[in-house]
């Protein structure tokens, strides 16, 4: 099977996670889809100044690769510059944010999976 990047489901969330601005959330599997393993796999595009809001993870972990741009990933309260081919690690229970602090758009690629 393959999925055209045009047959994506996308949405528009404005203050993401209590974030700034409206994050443009490209779903590139459904929940459905990744067999009861987890519950998001994404691509977040920020543009410049937007950011997720510093949430927690519960009964799941995430891995956000930065594929585009650049900003500041906010781990469990420590800020942290990343780059495009930077990879965050966001374990059950820790606490994570991120903003694009750059000057084009950032891209993030969001895996959500159960522990």
């Amino acid at each position: 099977m393959v999925r055209k990047a045009s047959g994506m489901r996308s949405e528009a969330r404005s203050e993401m996670g209590g974030g700034k601005g409206i994050v443009d959330v490209i779903h590139i599997l459904e929940k459905n889809e990744l067999k009861s393993h987890g519950r998001l796999f994404a691509r977040n595009i920020l543009k410049p100044g937007t950011s997720i809001g510093f949430h927690q993870h519960v009964g799941d972990f995430e891995i956000y690769y930065i594929a585009k741009g650049e900003g500041v990933f906010n781990d469990n309260g420590v800020l942290i510059p990343v780059c495009a081919g930077d990879v965050g690690i966001i374990d059950n229970l820790q606490s994570h944010a991120i903003e694009n602090t750059g000057i084009v758009e950032m891209e993030v690629i969001a895996v959500v999976l159960y522990e």
